[in-house]
Parts: structure tokens; sequence; C-alpha cells
């Protein structure tokens, strides 16, 4: 039997919606970047959707059973990525995130570790024989994707690393881990997080405190909280208009194309057009669990449902960012915020999860 039956059984709501999201931020990129340094970047955003198009079409026709079975080869290729990234890559303010490739294009190679990350626990746990995951294995899962992390935290990228986690932690709920387990973890995490303080550089740490009181530094580290609060304050009901935003047109909000390109979007779409925009990633969340809930197998489930982590974790943490309800730390919005690496990781594991659609005809 074919791996699936046809074009039509695409999940076309999925890319609708992610589309649809897409658009709101190439509108918002290019209001952002009117009369600033950033007046080209939508043109350049809906570069990156076409070619993100083109990968979510070529990874939904490979059986993601054969991306499962090549994991071995991936996690080494990241890890040889992320060295020659520490080794080689561009220098921008201080971190070392980025591979230049050929016409001045910059790639981040921590973005698509993402999607190696939820393949990688997927079949691990897919690999399991028994109903619940037990101490051995867990402390080896953890492991690899601690390995990774550690690089990318090297680059410093704290918050791309960060996001490797809620994958660990929806694999091992979903496989089922027992309440002794959690128990520990979570005393193990009250025990060793504040000790992780020391790790930091001295930058997030005064990230963190800032976030605690953005007053006791409102021309540094806190501005962009303090402002990004004035924007959607600025906001309403309705917004003030495209390209009529006073905070971004006048850029007191920083960077109101990447990372702080929600609290533009609500200065000037409102209230109103924050709930129509959080409604479609609702959506898009839900149309994903969908998929898992029709997956063939349980390969196929971890996937689904350890993006779906991923994204929510994405969107929480800008938001709550934004918001000043969490620390400043460079995550992006999914599909809205301005940069190919993320757009292409983002479309990559649209594109797993329409392919675990696919093949649910399969005997």
């Amino acid at each position: 039997m074919a791996s699936y039956r046809s074009i039509k059984d695409f999940d076309w709501g999925l890319l609708l919606i992610a589309l649809l999201l897409a658009a709101v931020g190439v509108l918002q990129i290019f209001s952002a970047g009117q009369g600033t340094k950033w007046r080209n970047l939508w043109w350049k955003q809906i570069i990156f959707i076409a070619v993100g198009l083109a990968l979510f079409w070529i990874i939904s026709s490979i059986d993601y059973h054969t991306l499962l079975g090549q994991v071995p080869v991936l996690y080494g290729v990241t890890l040889l990525l992320l060295i020659v990234t520490a080794l080689f890559g561009v220098k921008v303010f201080e971190a070392r995130r980025w591979i230049e490739l050929p016409g001045g294009f910059l790639l981040q190679i921590s973005e698509f570790g993402k999607l190696m990350i939820v393949l990688l626990v997927a079949r691990f746990l897919t690999e399991l024989k028994t109903e619940s995951i037990h101490w051995k294995d867990l402390f080896k899962l953890a492991g690899l994707v601690v390995i990774p992390m550690l690089f990318v935290m090297r680059q410093p990228d704290l918050g791309t690393s960060l996001t490797y986690v809620p994958v660990l932690l929806m694999g091992i709920f979903l496989a089922g881990i027992r309440w002794q387990y959690a128990i520990v973890l979570g005393v193990l995490a009250i025990v060793l997080i504040p000790s992780s303080w020391f790790l930091l550089k001295d930058y997030q740490k005064s990230r963190i405190l800032t976030f605690a009181d953005p007053s006791r530094d409102p021309k540094g580290d806190g501005y962009q909280v303090i402002q990004s609060k004035i924007a959607i304050g600025n906001g309403g009901m309705w917004g003030r208009g495209v390209t009529k935003g006073t905070q971004t047109r006048y850029q007191f909000l920083p960077v109101p194309h990447t990372d702080f390109v929600f609290a533009a979007f609500a200065e000037e779409h409102g209230f109103v057009g924050v709930v129509v925009v959080l409604g479609l990633y609702f959506l898009l969340f839900m149309q994903i669990v969908q998929n898992a809930q029709t997956a063939p197998d349980r390969g196929g489930m971890y996937i689904c449902m350890c993006i779906v982590a991923t994204l929510l974790f994405h969107l929480l943490v800008n938001v709550g960012m934004v918001i000043g309800r969490m620390p400043v730390t460079g995550i992006p919005l999914p599909l809205m915020s301005n940069g190919g690496s993320g757009m292409l990781s983002v479309f990559l594991m649209l594109g797993l999860v329409n392919n675990v659609r696919l093949r649910r005809f399969v005997n």
C-alpha cells in the first residue's frame, strides 16, 4: 500500500493557519521597518517563508520512520556543526551562533537542533519495551539532550538551549513517568536551579534581576520591557493602525521585528488583534494534537506532541517576556518573528507533523 493516498490527505488546515500567522508577521515586520534600517526585512521574510514551504513539502515526502532510523547520524552531524559554529562561526554581539553560507546567509544550527531533539526523543521512547520509563533510561535520554544543550549555552544562547527542555519533559510525561520519579526530579530541580545562577553570564544575571524589578535599570536592561508594556498599553481595544504605533514608529521599542514583534503588533492592532492571533496559535496547536491522536504509531504520536511542546514553549515565553512576566531570553515568536533559521525550523517541524498525518493510513 502506498505511504499515503493522495495530496488531498495533506493537512491543509495546518498549512493555512501557519501561512496566516506568517502573513501577519510579514505585515508587522513591514510596518515596524518603515523609516528604519529594517525597512527591507519584510521581503526577505517572504523569501524565508517560500523556502520554508519547500522544506515543508520535502520533509513531508520522506517517511518519518526513515528519519527516525537516521537519528544517530542526525545527532552526530548536529554536534559536529555546533562544534564548527563554536570554532569558526560568525560572532555578533559577543555571541558565536551562526555559520555563514555563500551569499551572506547566516545559518543558526541550534534552531535546527530542535528538530533533531524531537526525533531523538521520539525514537528513544518508541524503542522502550516498558510501560513506564525507568531511572536508567531517563538519565540516558536526559544526557543525550543535555549534550547539545551545553554546546548551545556556550555560544552563549541560553534561550534556544532552554527550548530543548520541553521536548524532553513532554516525552517522558507521555512515556509514563512514575510519580515517585516525578517527585524526586522536582526536588532536584528546586535544589539545582538556584545553583545554575553561578553558570550564567553577567548579562543573563542582569536580565533576571531586571525581570524582578525593571525600574532598577530603566535606561539599560529594563528599557526593553518598559517600552514593550507601554506599546501594548497604547494599543487599547482596536489598536492604532498599521504603521501608526508611536512606540514602534519612533523606535522607542527595541527590535520590534524580532523578539518584540508581539508588542509591536499589540500596539497597532490592539486587544482584538491579539485575541485573533492567539486564537490562530490555539488552532495550530490543536491541529497538531489532532494529528498526534490519529498517528499510526507511538513514534508519530511522540513527534507531534513534542513539536507542540516546543512551539507552545516559544509562545508562552515570548508573550510572557513582552508583558514583563518572563525574563528577556531572546526566544522568538514562531512564524511571526523575523529570522531565516527560526522560520525554516518551524516549517520543518510542521512538515514533520504533516508527514505523520500522511502515514496514518499505513496498514
